[in-house]
Formats: structure tokens, sequence, C-alpha cells
């Protein structure tokens, strides 16, 4: 089957992926541009338009402030435009601004004082990792977590455990340096370093033992035939329905929980990127609009908390995204601002608008390399 008749076959599944997929994306946006929103009423902007999607609008309604919310029909991002900007981007033109009155530039954004401008640029992607924390937290605190040890039933032979002379009944008890409180928490960090050394302490008939174990890399596929890249030792694990505990989190050990769980996927993030421009991790892992599509269906057959918890992991990539000095994300604004700050006056117009021009050159080239990441991803399994 060749790749038109790939893409065929998903659309005609692809029903059973809108409703989740917009369910997922729009959670996403609405609070990545909430946290613009609240940050800039709080420091007195006045917001032109909110909206959820981009081009013609499909229903709307004027806020007492003045402000237009609306969903628009494309559903792949959103925007909130502030007074004085002179495009959804928020990039600035100095004769409009010279043009408003008094009244008008107390009123703008771009008037406001260089903190403010960068703590409303800077509340977007904060918005989104404020949702993933209190998303992991209402999971810990309502469904827990279940959690079997760490212990070693069965080591495929030429492994890389095998190699490091793990044996069967081990119980590993820390990775380097870190305590180890499941076999999910040593797969977590085992994946994520393959060709990476590893320090283990286990429990051998009840004293420590130390070992020094490499992670391989290895192409394996999870239950939706998706193929992922990680590192594995080659350690098998089968409990006993008794050995699996489920534990439950009071809310403030649910929320510590919950940051951590961020941090972990921010990390995982921060690492694949790394490994990329090093060539230690193939780009091809990176989807677009399609694979997310493609994944919210799937996670949503799992349940509504499956799909929870992907719209947690997705809006820690959002903000995560947003956040780097690409012009046109907010992490662009926040690398102007910050020359802005050494230099002590603003770029030049032409300056702005350059970057602005580059930064929508990388972001549609990262959008087309992630689509068409997407079309061969389901080329591959046809």
């Amino acid at each position: 089957m060749g790749i038109l008749e790939s893409l065929g076959a998903f659309g005609t599944g692809a029903l059973s992926y809108i409703i989740p997929f917009l369910f997922v994306l729009t959670v996403v946006v609405f609070f990545h541009e909430l946290g613009h929103f609240l940050v800039a009423r709080w420091c007195g902007v006045k917001i032109d338009t909110f909206s959820i999607g981009f081009g013609p609008e499909i229903a709307g309604f004027h806020d007492r402030h003045g402000t237009r919310w609306r969903l628009s029909w494309i559903p792949l991002g959103g925007y909130v435009k502030f007074h004085g900007d002179d495009s959804v981007a928020s990039s600035p033109d100095s004769e409009a601004l010279a043009e408003l009155s008094e009244e008008e530039k107390r009123v703008s954004f771009h008037f406001k004082s260089l903190p403010q401008r960068a703590a409303i640029v800077a509340a977007g992607p904060v918005a989104n990792f404020i949702l993933a924390i209190v998303i992991f937290a209402a999971i810990f605190a309502s469904v827990g977590k279940f959690v079997t040890p760490a212990r070693v039933d069965a080591i495929t032979p030429d492994s890389a455990a095998a190699a490091a002379g793990f044996e069967q009944g081990d119980l590993v008890v820390s990775i380097n340096g870190e305590a180890i409180d499941s076999f999910s928490a040593m797969q977590r960090i085992v994946s994520v370093n393959p060709g990476v050394p590893l320090e283990f302490v286990v429990e051998r008939n009840g004293e420590p033992v130390d070992l020094v174990a490499t992670p391989e890399l290895r192409e394996v596929d999870d239950r939706f035939g998706n193929t992922h890249r990680i590192g594995l030792l080659g350690i098998q694990r089968s409990a006993s329905p008794e050995e699996v505990s489920q534990v439950r989190y009071s809310i403030p050990a649910a929320v510590w929980e919950g940051t951590r769980e961020t941090g972990y996927v921010i990390e995982r993030t921060v690492s694949y990127l790394v490994g990329v421009i090093v060539g230690r991790e193939a780009a091809d892992q990176l989807g677009g609009p399609i694979r997310i599509a493609e994944m919210s269906g799937q996670v949503a057959k799992l349940g509504f908390l499956a799909l929870l918890n992907l719209t947690a992991i997705l809006s820690i990539s959002i903000g995560f995204l947003n956040l780097l000095p690409v012009p046109m994300l907010d992490g662009g604004h926040l690398l102007f601002y910050a020359i802005e700050a050494v230099r002590g006056r603003p770029l030049s117009d032409r300056a702005v608008d350059i970057g602005f021009r580059v930064g929508l050159a990388l972001v549609l080239m990262l959008m087309l390399f992630a689509t068409w990441n997407d079309i061969v991803n389901i080329a591959s399994r046809s």
C-alpha cells in the first residue's frame, strides 16, 4: 500500500480522532492564551481579541471590557490580540503606535514597562506548566499510581543487564544515587539514557551490590503500533497481583508529584532535542498535528484519565516549545526583551521585522517537517 492509500485508510477512521484531538488541543491552547490574558489584564492592558483557532470566526461575543471572545474555523492554535498590536503575533508598528491617544497608550501592551511585557509573554508557557501540574496532581490524588517493586524476575541473554552482572531476584535500590521505589521509576531512567553507563545499587540476598550497566538503544513498538527508540537493559518483570500496590497521595503530596512529573517530561524533551542536535536521536520522532490527532484517538480508547494525561504532556510540550528563542514564539519575544534590557532601548522596527520573518520561516519549516514525518509514519505501518 502506497502513501496515498495509507493516508486514505487513516482518513477512514479519522472521525474517531477528531473529538479527542479537539478536546486536547482546545484545552491546551485555551489555558496558554488564558495565561497571557490574565496577566495582561492584571497589568492594565486592553485585550481586543481572545481567539481559539485561526481564520474566519464560527461564533463569538464581546465581554464588558470590550474583548471579542471568538471560536475560529482552523483549530490549530489560538491567540490573544492586545490593543496596539499590528498582528496576532504582537508585532509592533511604530507609526501606528505613535498615532494612539494618551488614553490608548495607557492600555496598550507596547507602552507597558519591560518587566510587565516580559511577564505577560511568559505567562502563556507558565500557564501550560501549571495546567500539567494540576492535571497530574488530580490524577495522583484521586486515582494514585500503581507501584511494582523494581525486582529482577528474568534477564534477557546477551543483554546489557546480563553483561553488567544482574541476577534473578535482585532488587534495584538506586540508580546514580537516586532512590528507586518502583519498576516504572527504573524504566524511566533507563529509557532516557541509552549508551550512558549507569551506577546501580541492588539488594541481593539482603546485601547491597554495586553494578554498572549501559542501556542499549533499541526500537520498541507500543500497543498502538508506534515505534519508539529507548534505552533497554534486558530486565524482565512479571509481578503477581499481591506485589502491586496502589498509592494515593494527599493534595500537597500530589502537587509535589505532579511537579516532579512535569519536570521529568521537560527533562525528557530537552534530552531528546539535544540528542537530535548531536546525532544521538533521530528527528523522525518529531510529530505534527496528524500524529497528535492519531495519538489522541488512540489514548481516548483507554479512557478519560489517559486522555487527561496526554493533555498534560501536550501542555508541557506546547509550553516548552513556546519558550524556544525563536521570533514568532513567546521565547522570541523574551529574547527581544532581554536584548532591550541590555541595550537600554528596543530593537529597531526593521530588526524586529527581519526577526519575525526568520522566525515565521523556521516555524513553517518545522511544521512541514513534522507533518512529513506524520505521513511517512502512517505509510510505514501499511
